[in-house]
Order: structure tokens, then sequence, then C-alpha cells
């Protein structure tokens, strides 16, 4: 049995992409804008994705009321993904326009502030090294050496190191993916990184099945 998956549309996320990601996990997505639609879904995992400016995303959570839902949902350790803004997002501050965020992790988004040849933004596929051992998020995948796809001008500095799942190496090192209990988030695309990237929302879709168990 797959327990159905809300999936958050901000209006500024590639919900193709990551809907269809889902659904070829076996997952059953269901979009979400609101959240009332979101009790209605049943849905046993959230996930926010986001490509584009953070401060547009916020916007649109809070205007929906979608930001109390997922301070709810992540408090109560229910299955959450955040994809690139989505991660983003959890952290109280962004140097992009001094956004506040949602203050779930604590900790900052900040630029990128690399001597030539890197450039900005860091784009393209990357090694993730995985810090933390067998969470729910890592099954079937190396702890080191593999590669996913990133879009990014920004990184997330958690205020505690506890809470890094991965890091990727990009002129120094960064944050890939926090993990802290049933909430997860990746910085790097899944949906974007061929068989690893299903993998992740493989292993994520398993999570928000086993609370059905």
């Amino acid at each position: 049995m797959s327990a159905p998956i809300a999936v958050i549309d901000t209006g500024i996320c590639n919900l193709r992409s990551v809907t269809k990601a889902l659904e070829a996990v076996g997952a059953s997505p269901v979009v979400v804008r609101t959240p009332g639609e979101v009790a209605r879904s049943g849905a046993e995992g959230l996930v926010l994705p986001g490509v584009g400016a953070l401060r547009d995303c916020v916007y649109s959570l809070r205007s929906s009321g979608l930001d109390a839902t997922v301070r709810e949902w992540t408090l109560a350790d229910r299955p959450f993904l955040g994809v690139c803004l989505g991660m983003q997002a959890l952290f109280g501050e962004s140097e992009e326009g001094d956004v506040k965020g949602l203050g779930i992790l604590p900790g900052r988004v900040v630029r990128f502030r690399l001597p030539p040849p890197y450039k900005v933004p860091h784009m393209g596929w990357n090694t993730v090294t995985f810090l933390q051992k067998g969470t729910a998020l890592q099954a079937g995948l190396e702890d080191t050496g593999e590669s996913f796809y990133f879009v990014h001008s920004y990184h997330c500095v958690p205020h505690d190191r506890s809470v890094v799942l991965a890091e990727c190496d990009y002129g120094a090192p960064f944050v890939a993916a926090v993990g802290r209990g049933r909430l997860f988030a990746t910085q790097f695309h899944p949906e974007k990184s061929q068989a690893k990237g299903l993998q992740v929302y493989r292993n994520f879709a398993a999570s928000a099945t086993a609370v059905l168990i």
C-alpha cells in the first residue's frame, strides 16, 4: 500500500518533474495549494519543492497559510521532504533580500562567495557525501561518491551541525542535505538526478508508507 504524498504548489516550483518522479517510484502524489487541501488529501508525506527566489516561495507559503501547515507537520515529526528552495525555506533567515524563512531549523542561507574559476550559480552534477549513516533517505545509496544535480546561488548554514545529513564541495564544503527525525531536505534536485534521485524519492515514499504499517 502506498500512502498519498502531498506536494505543495507555491507557483514557482518544478511541480510536474517532482510529481512525475514520485509516480515513477510508485507513490501517489497529490498537488495541494491550501491547508484544507492538505487535510483532505489524507497524505502521510509532505513535499515542498521550489526553484527561483526564496522570497517568492516564502511569500506564497504565508499567503496560503501553508507556512503553519509545514511547521505543524514537521513539529509532529511526520515525513517531510524539502527540495532546493524547500530546504532553504526551513531556515530562519537568508541573505537573499534579507528574507525571513520559516525558522523550523536554526540557521542562515548565505550566498556563495567563491574565487575564480568557480561560477555562481553552482549548476550541474556534483558529488555528495553522506555524513550520517542509515537514515531513511539513504537506503540504496553509497555514503560517498553519489552524484546529484544542483542549481543554486545560496546554501544553508545550520547553527546545529547535528542536522547535516550530507555535504558537497564547490570551492569549499557546503551542506547538501539535512535531516532531523522524519524531516529531510536536499539542496540538490532529486527529480533531475536520474536513478539516484529517484532512489531518494523512493526512500521518502517508503518512509511515508511506513506510517501506515
